[in-house]
């Protein structure tokens, strides 16, 4: 088998910038990713009865411990027994002080000693959250801003970043104290006004969330009542769906209902005008039948006293991914790779045995290869020429070990006179 080198030329490192597609439909307090369905392996609500061991709506991590049995996992790391059903984590505590995220310094120096085993669990998952924060004043102070809420952590810890992007878009501004276009109030303050959090792990967009890819569609009663867009790109959600649909305060379609935060992967919705218009019968939230606003949006999956009733949610963005990729050419040269080691590429009948001793190693001489060069004229052969079928190509380190093995998927017949170049590509 011939070994040959890649040149300066043949390698080439590249980058593939994807948009993969996310879709989360959220519908009596269950969250649905991509329309996968969710399959269970037994009766129940909890993780273990459903096949990946997640609820709805998460993904699983490396997807491990799939369809296996929890309640045969009897395995107790302290005492080095019991069976061991599940796949986890674990590592020994030595010299290194290597632990997992989830143990504390304090645990890790009181609760084991070296040598003791540390064991995490399977499967580590993700999912969309929502957070609805009421309007209201702060209820403590810092001494110095007195924007600081406890009851808005995740907002205030914002603050900095929603300033940051108001070069895209006003709207993204803290706090602002100027009427902007389309709105029917002189300006905001999100540590005191109502407005609602959606938090989108990075698992599902990668990089950050793709601008103009954003999308949430409001359902009552299987009616589509609202959307929100961010088709200026510049992260400012904007009603555009109903055509032409005006509240009674006057914003509707046209008016600015939130902002993304493309790359941390949040979306702060602050529309808090009726969706409905009034039109709507059926209460959409259970205590005190209040109408359908944007700051609602996914509240059937927050943590909340809130609750959705006859209403379903529907998000869609694209993620931005960079996959690393390797492109190399292999060449089949004229006049090269036409003979073969395959035993079926000798005529039948010859001796192919080598003859060995203790002093030498010697592979028989004059063995004729088989001629598969085929005729147009019946029973005639036609004359000899080399000729083999490459079905593989094999990649090599530097110390000649195999680490890949590409396969085409019809052999390509090379006779002496044709060269070839294959192009390889691998995504890291």
């Amino acid at each position: 088998m011939p070994l040959y080198k890649f040149k300066r030329n043949d390698i080439f490192y590249n980058q593939i910038k994807a948009y993969p597609q996310c879709d989360f439909f959220i519908y009596s307090g269950s969250t649905y990713y991509n329309n996968n369905p969710h399959l269970r392996r037994t009766a129940g609500d909890d993780d273990d009865a459903f096949i990946k061991h997640v609820p709805a709506g998460y993904v699983s991590l490396y997807e491990l411990n799939i369809d296996r049995d929890a309640s045969l996992h009897t395995y107790d790391p302290d005492a080095g027994t019991g069976t061991k059903a599940l796949i986890f984590p674990f590592l020994t505590k030595d010299g290194s002080l290597s632990s997992f995220k989830t143990i504390s310094t304090s645990q890790f120096n009181t609760d084991f000693v070296y040598g003791d085993e540390i064991t995490g669990s399977y499967p580590l998952s993700a999912s969309i959250s929502k957070i609805r924060y009421a309007e209201g004043a702060p209820t403590s102070s810092n001494g110095t801003d007195s924007a600081f809420d406890m009851k808005k952590p995740h907002i205030y810890a914002l603050r900095n970043t929603l300033n940051y992007y108001t070069k895209l878009s006003p709207h993204y501004a803290y706090s602002s104290s100027y009427n902007l276009e389309g709105t029917s109030h002189g300006g905001w303050d999100k540590g005191f006004q109502e407005l609602g959090l959606l938090s989108i792990p990075s698992i599902f967009y990668g990089s950050s969330i793709k601008r103009g890819s954003v999308s949430l569609k409001f359902y009552i009663t299987g009616t589509l009542i609202g959307e929100l867009q961010d088709e200026g790109q510049n992260g400012a959600l904007v009603q555009v769906a109903p055509t032409g649909s005006v509240s009674s305060a006057g914003e509707g379609s046209g008016s600015v209902a939130g902002v993304v935060l493309y790359n941390e992967g949040f979306i702060v919705l602050t529309g808090s005008w009726d969706i409905s218009d009034g039109d709507s019968t059926d209460p959409y939230i259970t205590a005190g039948g209040e109408a359908p606003k944007w700051i609602y949006f996914g509240q059937s999956i927050a943590e909340s006293a809130l609750t959705a009733e006859n209403s379903a949610f529907h998000l869609s963005f694209k993620g931005t991914n960079y996959i690393p990729t390797i492109t190399m050419l292999a060449h089949a040269e004229e006049g090269k790779q036409n003979l073969s080691s395959n035993p079926t590429y000798v005529e039948k009948g010859q001796a192919l045995g080598a003859m060995t001793s203790s002093i030498f190693y010697k592979e028989p001489t004059g063995v004729k290869p088989k001629n598969t060069i085929s005729s147009s004229f019946h029973e005639h052969t036609a004359s000899f020429m080399k000729q083999t079928y490459i079905s593989k190509i094999g990649i090599f380190d530097d110390d000649k070990n195999l680490i890949g093995v590409a396969k085409l998927a019809t052999p390509v017949r090379k006779r002496e006179d044709d060269a070839f170049t294959f192009k390889l590509k691998l995504d890291v």
